[in-house]
């Protein structure tokens, strides 16, 4: 009779695959999480891999952040493209699909679209005063700013700029999927550097918070070897963090201490005593 073997996919310890179980512990989130954060403080750069926008409440996660995480968690990217374009408009929505590199497992999706009809494509700054003047007048306006001043402007033309909508389009589901495959979404948030600066009002009335001040605590918590030194960390970051009046990343820095805690709790457990092992001369016959 032959055998059969069962192959069972391999774990991966603050990975994205639980093929066994087919759910996460608690231990696995928090790890995830954790190396968010870790990745956040010690390989991303800001206005590089990321960015905070005046008046918003978290930072905003940039294409070289977001393919920093995809390359941490081994996410491989397939896009589905809907071209959505009419006369006068090219319009694209891409689904971006991440799947683990290892396992080939669909992981989640992220959606995006950009239009040629959006207010930074749309409108484009008259090269010259002749150009405005042979501009027929429902193709150009004058756009005004805050501060009072304002500028000519006249429409661009769908076909110059499709290859930069479907990339943008792709950019941002790319975006999506990465924060919602790696539930980055309370560190981070996408686009709003694309809405214009009126639009951000709602925003802006949120409370602000510091990701490097949170990444750090949160690092330093989980990079503590003993209950005295996690006690330490403690005292000294939520000093910090209070007179930082940053709710958010106290929250962040408590969570990663009580789950250290637990983990120190158990190592410092004793291990249970094990039975000799006896020996074939030790078994008395019968």
């Amino acid at each position: 009779m032959g055998q059969e073997i069962a192959v069972v996919a391999q774990r991966e310890t603050a990975g994205l695959v639980a093929s066994e179980a087919h759910r996460f512990s608690v231990v696995e989130i928090r790890q995830r999480v954790n190396l968010v954060q870790e990745v956040m403080q010690n390989i991303m750069k800001r206005d590089t891999h990321y960015g905070t926008i005046p008046g918003t409440p978290k930072p905003t996660l940039y294409k070289p952040g977001a393919e920093v995480l995809c390359v941490t968690f081994r996410i491989a990217q397939e896009y589905r493209i809907e071209d959505l374009s009419s006369d006068g408009n090219a319009r694209y929505r891409v689904t971006c699909i991440g799947r683990h590199q290892t396992t080939g497992i669909t992981l989640g999706e992220g959606v995006g679209e950009c239009s040629s009809g959006e207010e930074k494509y749309k409108w484009r700054s008259a090269a010259c005063k002749a150009e405005l003047d042979y501009t027929p007048e429902n193709m150009r306006r004058k756009k005004f700013y805050k501060n009072g001043n304002s500028v000519d402007q006249i429409r661009t033309e769908p076909a110059d700029l499709a290859n930069t909508i479907l990339k943008m389009a792709c950019k941002r589901a790319m975006i999506a999927m990465t924060l919602n495959v790696t539930a980055a979404s309370d560190i981070f948030t996408q686009d709003i550097e694309d809405i214009p600066e009126e639009l951000r009002t709602e925003e802006a009335s949120q409370p602000a918070t510091n990701p490097e001040l949170t990444a750090k605590w949160v690092t330093m918590a989980n990079g503590a070897t003993n209950p005295e030194a996690l006690t330490e960390i403690w005292q000294a970051g939520v000093k910090e963090l209070q007179d930082a009046k940053d709710m958010t990343a106290y929250n962040a820095f408590k969570a990663a201490v009580a789950a250290r805690g637990e983990a120190l709790k158990k190592e410092q457990q004793p291990a249970p005593e094990q039975q000799p092992a006896f020996d074939d001369d030790d078994v008395p016959f019968e």
